[in-house]
C-alpha cells in the first residue's frame, strides 16, 4: 500500500474537501489519463496538477 496516497485521502475526506479536487488529485497521483474535456472541473483540474507536482496540501484551498 502507499501510504502517500492513504494519507492524502484521509486528510482531503476528513477536511470535507470538494470531492471532485479529490478524485482529479487521486487520478493525478495514479498517473491515470484526465476525464474528457466536457466532464472537466475547476476542482478536478486542481487536484490532477496538484498530483502531478507532488503538493498534497493544495487540498487546503478546496476545503468546504
Amino acid at each position: 500500500m502507499n501510504r502517500e496516497y492513504y494519507d492524502t485521502t484521509v486528510k482531503m475526506e476528513e477536511a470535507n474537501t470538494d470531492n471532485e479536487f479529490i478524485l482529479g488529485w487521486q487520478c493525478g497521483y495514479l498517473c491515470m489519463p484526465e476525464r474528457e474535456e466536457q466532464r472537466i472541473t475547476e476542482a478536478y483540474e486542481a487536484g490532477y496538477a496538484a498530483a502531478k507536482e507532488g503538493d498534497t496540501e493544495a487540498y487546503k484551498k478546496w476545503v468546504a
